[in-house]
């Protein structure tokens, strides 16, 4: 596989060799051994879920206060999506920074997310399916929220017609009176 960084620092992208025969094909998802050697750290997964989402979706920004922290590795199992990541740590010289990936099932191309960066994602194709391995499990109370279409943070999401959001995103703060509220984390106190 192939782990190459991103503009954000502490993502990047891992997309893996496809050995493909007269059955189909395999490939390694994810080595642990790989991204300890590339974060300088082991991510140990403590929490696997999925979203189902149909065409035109769009879930988003999320990430989560630390503590508890949460780093992400995303892979699109099932569809198509296009999915951005920003940087929402203070003080980092990337904040506000945003990085476009599309993901596929068809590439078994992923996206590790490290904590306290935002992540969020616009279904390409009728019923997309995204695994979320994460570093801690679910914390109610600890998820912030930042509206995916903040025209402040003008995200490149190329949609084409009104994406369906869930009640929760629309409501969502821009990223400006999320800063101001003091919610986001520190980049002093995330490892990278």
């Amino acid at each position: 596989m192939r782990i190459a960084a991103t503009a954000i620092p502490g993502a990047y992208t891992v997309t893996p060799v496809l050995l493909p025969d007269e059955r189909g094909s395999f490939h390694e998802g994810m080595r642990a051994d790989r991204l300890q050697e590339v974060l300088g750290e082991p991510f140990v997964p403590r929490q696997i879920s999925y979203s189902v989402s149909c065409r035109g979706t769009l879930r988003g920004i999320h990430t989560t206060a630390i503590p508890p922290g949460q780093a992400k590795y995303v892979t699109c199992v099932r569809g198509a999506l296009r999915d951005i990541i920003v940087d929402l740590r203070v003080g980092s010289p990337a904040f506000g920074t945003h990085h476009v990936t599309e993901l596929d099932a068809a590439s078994g191309r992923s996206l590790y997310i490290p904590e306290g960066v935002g992540h969020g994602f616009l279904a390409l194709t009728d019923d997309t399916c995204i695994c979320y391995v994460m570093s801690t499990v679910y914390a109610p109370g600890t998820q912030i929220d930042i509206n995916p279409l903040d025209p402040a943070m003008d995200l490149p999401w190329g949609c084409t017609e009104p994406p369906l959001m869930s009640p929760k995103d629309t409501a969502a703060p821009g990223l400006a009176e999320t800063l101001a509220a003091g919610v986001l984390p520190d980049w002093r106190g995330v490892s990278v």
